[in-house]
Formats: C-alpha cells, sequence, structure tokens
C-alpha cells in the first residue's frame, strides 16, 4: 500500500494488500502526531479488504472510488463481449484494441476499421457505446444531475443483454455512494501512474531488493520529497 496527499508527497508505504494496511496507516499517522479524525477522504480501487478498513479505522471518513479503476473494470466487460462475438463472428478479428481504447486514441488505421462496424448489430459495438456513456459520467460537476445520469446509464447497461456488462452495471450500483462520491470530491488516483513509474525504476536499478524494508526505504528517498537539512 502506498498512501499520498494532494500535495503529491508520500507518507506512508507498507506491505501487504488486506485490511490490516489500513490500520497500520493509523497507528502510523497517529506516531507522529497526526490524527485519524482529520481523515476526511480516500480514494481506492474498489477492494473488500480497502473498505472494511477504512471503516474500521477511520469512521468519519467518506470514500472515493478510483474513476481509472471503474473505468478499468467497463473496459474488462467489453473485452469479455467482443472475446465472446469474436469467437464466431470473423468480422471482429484483430479488433480488440480498438474496444479498450477511448476515440480520441485510435489510430487512423483503427478508425477505417471501426467506421463499417458501426453500422452493424454487434453485440460489442453496443458494450462500448455503454462504456463511452460511462466515461461521460465523471464530467459532471453536480451530484444531482450525475446522479440522474448514472440512473439512465444503469438501466441501459442493466437491459443490454450483456452479461459482463451487466455485472459491471450491478457494481457499480451496489458501491453507489463511493462511485457518486467522485463529484464531489474530484479525487483519483491518477498521480499513482508516475509515482509507481519512479518506483518502478527504482526496483529495475537496483535489479531487486533482497527485503522489503530496503525497498520501502528505497520509495521513501525517491518519492517522499524528504528534507534532511544537511549542512552544505
Amino acid at each position: 500500500m502506498v498512501s499520498w496527499q494532494r500535495s503529491s508527497e508520500l507518507f506512508h508505504v507498507c506491505e501487504g494488500k488486506d485490511a490490516s494496511m489500513i490500520e497500520t496507516f493509523k497507528d502510523d499517522l497517529e506516531l507522529y502526531n497526526g490524527s485519524s479524525e482529520n481523515i476526511e477522504n480516500f480514494c481506492c480501487d474498489i477492494s473488500p479488504a480497502f473498505i472494511s478498513g477504512i471503516e474500521n479505522s477511520f469512521p468519519n471518513a467518506s470514500i472515493t472510488f478510483d474513476k481509472f479503476h471503474v473505468m478499468k473494470l467497463m473496459n474488462e466487460a467489453v473485452d469479455k463481449v467482443g472475446r465472446e462475438e469474436q469467437s464466431h463472428n470473423t468480422l471482429l478479428k484483430r479488433t480488440r484494441y480498438i474496444w479498450l481504447k477511448n476515440p480520441e486514441n485510435h489510430t487512423t488505421n483503427q478508425n477505417r476499421m471501426l467506421t463499417p462496424l458501426k453500422r452493424i448489430r454487434l453485440k460489442t459495438v453496443r458494450a462500448y457505446n455503454i462504456k463511452l456513456a460511462l466515461r461521460d459520467f465523471w464530467s459532471y460537476e453536480s451530484r444531482e444531475s450525475a446522479e440522474d445520469y448514472l440512473k439512465r446509464w444503469y438501466f441501459w447497461a442493466t437491459h443490454s443483454r450483456l452479461d459482463p456488462v451487466i455485472d459491471c452495471a450491478k457494481m457499480i450500483k451496489s458501491h453507489w455512494n463511493g462511485v457518486t462520491n467522485y463529484i464531489k470530491t474530484k479525487i483519483d488516483n491518477g498521480i499513482l501512474k508516475g509515482a509507481n513509474s519512479l518506483i518502478q525504476v527504482a526496483k529495475d536499478s537496483a535489479r531487486g531488493f533482497r527485503l522489503t524494508k530496503n525497498f520501502i526505504t528505497t520509495i521513501y528517498l525517491r518519492t517522499g520529497k524528504l528534507k534532511f537539512n544537511l549542512p552544505t
């Protein structure tokens, strides 16, 4: 687990992926005179371990589910629909990555392949359009308008007759507050992408670490913006 604040400063790293790592974050925070009661928001993946850990250790904090993680789950649903349909429809051969990209990222050749497919009643096209509609949800400024939009999207998705899409929509419904909290908080885990690349470079340059604690120390040194106040 890696914890960040808005200033892009890393302040906690620990091992594990279960609920106990949230408790270690709380212990570390209070050890250095921080107050768990001052933590108002968490941004995380839709993980039962994360959710239970936050609810147990930070009962006053709200959870915003990372929009990139939600869209990744939707992308995986589209991919499942595409793979199943491709198995009996040769028109979809070599089109997998078209459906995983957003329109603005398509190459000229991919756009050329996509245009005729849009005119055909394909399950994959239907799933792709539902994904693009979900992407529009994140741009809303009003929570009330956003929830109205998401309700209409949910009805569309759950009546699509596409099992992977229906499953994804129901997952979003079961985590409704955490998904719609984004409209208020506007926080996501995008900052971790850049940080993870720095961490990976550190790992590769060291050719691996024998002890996890040494790796964690290196992460702090590379990304923690520590001030040592050394004499000059």
